[in-house]
């Protein structure tokens, strides 16, 4: 799916969970635990955008390790 093919909420949902996504991926050793209340508070996500924004952390350090 690209960003053409998603509606302008959506699109703003991606955009939202990928920033959090690179923060988290920054700051890994020193973001507040539990992260999913953290993620939530810090860009406004709901928790599954919070998960989700997890998982795309996990993949990228399983690809950099």
């Amino acid at each position: 799916m690209s960003a053409a093919d998603l509606s302008p909420p959506e699109h703003e949902t991606s955009a939202i969970v990928d920033e959090a996504a690179a923060w988290y991926f920054e700051n890994f050793r020193t973001c507040e635990r539990p992260i999913v209340p953290a993620l939530r508070q810090r860009f406004g996500l709901t928790s599954h955008q919070a998960i989700v924004a997890i998982r795309q952390v996990t993949l990228m350090r399983a690809r950099a390790a």
